[in-house]
């Protein structure tokens, strides 16, 4: 049987779909006070039968940090994906999603030891990569450098990878993928399907930065493929294409039918964004709608091979102008509903 952590996620969701369509045994745990109603909502985005997929799955109650409820998890389990993670730009969130992150991965990274798990999959972040200091295009040999321009974010998942790594040299059999940013549908109201709600209400603004981009389906095919080869004790890069904030968001306007944001932000003016911003949401104690690490990160120029994942397993990825085409059209009907 296979456990999935984060399975109420984005990524989770979708893995979940592609596991009980293919006919696998799946466990997935989340929290007592988790909704599964995106889950099934995903579920319909690509399936009539929706409610019988679903029904498919076997839910847990457990929380990461939980080192027996993990424990009873497992038992059974011979194959773990571990997408569960905290994502946050906000300070507030800084602490729990730094010690949920690595010491919730280094629980389960203990107990898959113990258990003799057959293979583990961890989804760490194209945020670990050495992407501060290197002026080409990182790969998996690029590795973490310390810098202010590295988010916390970025910082949580690479002491969890450092756990996973560990994991290796004590014996799991494992490997790690390291997704850009990942499109995808259904969660219209915060992370990066967001970016869709935004557009859609008129968004006016863009950056000159460029970042990789890389469909939720594509993450979820890769591993799939990656846990049923013979493929372990590496990292892969998922990442579809590089491309400007600005031709992201034309893409997305194009397939709304809404104007294309047409105002440049120079570096400068997300700066004093980002201070404006957080004097308001402390005057009006509300979370802050742009904070320094957003800031930071859309001005930067990111960019990612996915040569070693075409190579590894001959994988083709699904171009961002299509993805985007195809999120949009959920969104719209989502919207008409």
């Amino acid at each position: 049987m296979i456990l999935v952590t984060g399975g109420t996620g984005l990524l989770g969701s979708h893995l979940l779909f592609d596991l009980v369509s293919a006919g696998r045994p799946v466990r997935a745990i989340k929290r007592e006070t988790s909704n599964t109603g995106m889950v099934k909502k995903v579920f319909s985005y690509y399936s009539d039968t929706a409610d019988e997929l679903f029904g498919k799955i076997q839910w847990v109650d457990a929380d990461i940090m939980d080192f027996r409820a993990m424990d009873d998890a497992l038992e059974g389990i011979d194959h773990v994906y571990h997408a569960g993670a905290v994502v946050s730009f906000y300070p507030r969130h800084h602490k729990t999603m730094l010690r949920t992150n690595t010491e919730g991965t280094a629980n389960l990274v203990n107990l898959c030891i113990d258990r003799k798990i057959r293979k583990f999959c961890y989804v760490s972040s194209v945020a670990v990569l050495g992407r501060a200091v290197n002026d080409g295009i990182s790969d998996e040999n690029t590795w973490w450098q310390p810098s202010n321009k590295n988010s916390v974010y970025g910082q949580s998942k690479y002491g969890a990878e450092r756990e996973v790594w560990r994991g290796m040299e004590e014996g799991l059999n494992a490997f790690i993928v390291n997704p850009s940013v990942i499109l995808g549908p259904g969660f219209w109201d915060g992370g990066n399907s967001g970016l869709f709600s935004l557009v859609w209400k008129g968004l006016k603004y863009y950056t000159r930065g460029v970042n990789g981009y890389v469909d939720v389906r594509d993450i979820s095919r890769a591993m799939i493929l990656l846990m049923d080869s013979n493929i372990s004790g590496e990292r892969f890069i998922v990442s579809s294409e590089n491309i400007s904030y600005q031709q992201l968001f034309e893409y997305m306007a194009k397939y709304l039918g809404k104007p294309a944001p047409s105002i440049n932000v120079p570096p400068a003016l997300t700066g004093l964004a980002w201070r404006v911003e957080a004097v308001r949401s402390f005057i009006m104690r509300s979370k802050p709608e742009v904070t320094k690490e957003m800031a930071t990160t859309t001005a930067q120029v990111y960019t990612y091979s996915n040569e070693k994942l075409r190579k590894a397993i001959g994988f083709e990825f699904i171009p961002v102008e299509q993805s985007v085409k195809e999120i949009s059209e959920i969104f719209l009907r989502d919207h008409q509903a």
